[in-house]
């Protein structure tokens, strides 16, 4: 005999994260990132909102730096990386509010609610990989379709 469990999305993120924080040995979903990863990772969503300067974003990254994404970016350099999202993006951007974080010694997770600087809004969710204190690789799932800034910004 099968047995139906009703869930909500919400209910399932819930369990994801839950599961996620245990593996970063976290301790609950609310568990805290590591305090220098949290530091960084502060540092580079500021980069992208305060400074707009790409020499405070590049001196965050390795020089190996890859950027993946479903917008075709499948470990791109960082001069691509800087080309094809940094370049094409930073004017867009007005705010990041980071809503969750989770992070070990190696790597994090971010999810944000990022504000264009046209009044719309996107969520997405990145993984992060560090090494020798600076961001080694970047993933980044979209919340919709089109969850980037110039494209959000579009409709």
């Amino acid at each position: 005999m099968t047995t139906a469990i009703a869930m909500s999305r919400r209910s399932v993120l819930a369990v994801g994260l839950g599961s996620f924080a245990v593996a970063c040995k976290g301790s609950s979903p609310g568990a805290a990132a590591a305090p220098a990863q949290e530091e960084l990772l502060r540092t580079w969503y500021a980069a992208w909102t305060t400074s707009k300067v790409w020499s405070a974003a590049d001196s965050l990254l390795t020089d190996d730096f890859t950027f993946s994404s479903a917008a075709g970016d499948d470990h791109i350099s960082k001069a691509t990386f800087k080309a094809q999202c940094w370049d094409t993006q930073i004017a867009f951007i007005g705010q990041f509010d980071l809503e969750s974080m989770f992070a070990n010694a190696n790597e994090a997770f971010v999810k944000y609610l990022c504000h264009t600087k046209n009044g719309k809004a996107f969520r997405n969710v990145e993984h992060f990989t560090f090494r020798d204190g600076k961001i080694a690789a970047i993933e980044c799932y979209f919340g919709e379709q089109a969850s980037f800034p110039s494209a959000v910004s579009k409709g």
